[in-house]
């Protein structure tokens, strides 16, 4: 598959994708564990049907110490044992969040809650800014059809 564009050669998008990396920085930096803000990108994205960003995160995840079997099952975490319950959680509210136009009024109030159990504000916070962020990705690259498969783990820093 070809691109219809390069992002990184364009002005505009070049510009807007590095102010998208420097968002995402307060994320990375925030205290929700790296390899569940990896499993919530994968989620959203596979959601999404953004390959370039499921390649992407896939590997930084696996980079990060996530096992193959566990990502092998993130597109059936419900009937998956292998997830803790605040990555349950944290996978709900991506599905939910992803997904917002499917529901009429948004995330439902029990997902919020269920998030609310594991994580603190500040970590809700950053989970909701995460979302919000991998779905802006994930719409870039699939409108421009960023071909999937060559991301090497740290490319974009």
């Amino acid at each position: 598959m070809e691109p219809r564009m390069n992002p990184f050669a364009s002005p505009v998008a070049s510009s807007f994708v590095r102010r998208l990396g420097a968002a995402g920085k307060v994320v990375t930096d925030s205290s929700v564990p790296v390899l569940t803000q990896e499993l919530v990108k994968i989620r959203a994205s596979q959601i999404n049907g953004c390959g370039f960003c499921a390649d992407m995160h896939t590997k930084e995840a696996v980079a990060a110490g996530e096992s193959h079997a566990r990502l092998h099952l993130v597109a059936t975490w419900r009937e998956a044992t292998v997830f803790t319950e605040a990555e349950r959680a944290a996978l709900a509210l991506a599905e939910e969040g992803t997904r917002i136009a499917d529901a009429a009024g948004g995330v439902p109030d029990e997902v919020w809650a269920d998030a609310a159990k594991h994580f603190d504000e500040e970590q809700l916070a950053a989970l909701v800014s995460l979302i919000a962020l991998i779905n802006a990705y994930n719409r870039l690259n699939v409108m421009v059809r960023m071909p999937a498969g060559d991301y090497q783990v740290g490319q974009f820093g």
